[in-house]
């Protein structure tokens, strides 16, 4: 093929690599500090020569970027939320592992951050639960929050600096609710 301004041969293997390099170069930023275990699990796929392997460093790179990004994976037809820190825990566990052969695909990784990904969900609900177990002691103690509100910016005030008539107030707003509820 020729350029069409210049009018010299041009090599369409070589444009092709030059391509895919730019990509890698552009891409390997894009995931922070985490960049050197994502390059050295990449490795465990045998991708060297570079010159020959170049798509395919790429590719598994393109696939770790949409897994860094969605911060989430499926695995067996379910879907996994999990965090950028969980990933790069999951990719150092494999990473410091020692590999006879060469990696195949994904599913070794997948197995592990499934673990990971559970236990993040469990540290999420107790924190859910503690969450709404202040509000609800904040409520009780006559403390207004609104739903949207950060817990960690309100503080809270016990109800020993409330008032008898305030308490009463209070008992009767929440009496007021539970009848609503069907309590």
């Amino acid at each position: 093929m020729k350029c069409p301004y210049c009018q010299r041969e041009i090599d369409i293997e070589e444009v092709q690599m030059d391509a895919d390099l730019h990509a890698i170069i552009r891409m390997l930023p894009s995931f922070g500090p985490h960049a050197n275990l994502v390059a050295a699990y990449t490795e465990l796929f045998g991708i060297s020569p570079l010159k020959t392997r170049r798509r395919k460093w790429r590719l598994l790179l393109e696939e770790m970027k949409r897994l860094f990004d969605g911060e989430s994976f499926a695995y067996n037809r379910r879907s996994y939320p999990i965090t950028r820190a969980g990933i790069a825990e999951a990719l150092n566990l494999i990473v410091h592992r020692h590999w006879e052969s060469r990696m195949e695909n994904h599913n070794y990784l997948k197995k592990i951050m499934i673990g990971i990904a559970e236990r993040e969900a469990q540290a999420a609900g107790r924190q859910e639960e503690k969450d709404l177990r202040r509000r609800e002691a904040e409520l009780i103690s006559g403390s207004r929050v609104s739903m949207g509100t950060d817990l960690k910016s309100v503080p809270i005030e016990p109800a020993a600096h409330l008032t008898p008539e305030q308490i009463e107030t209070n008992k009767r707003r929440l009496k007021a609710l539970m009848k609503g509820i069907g309590g």
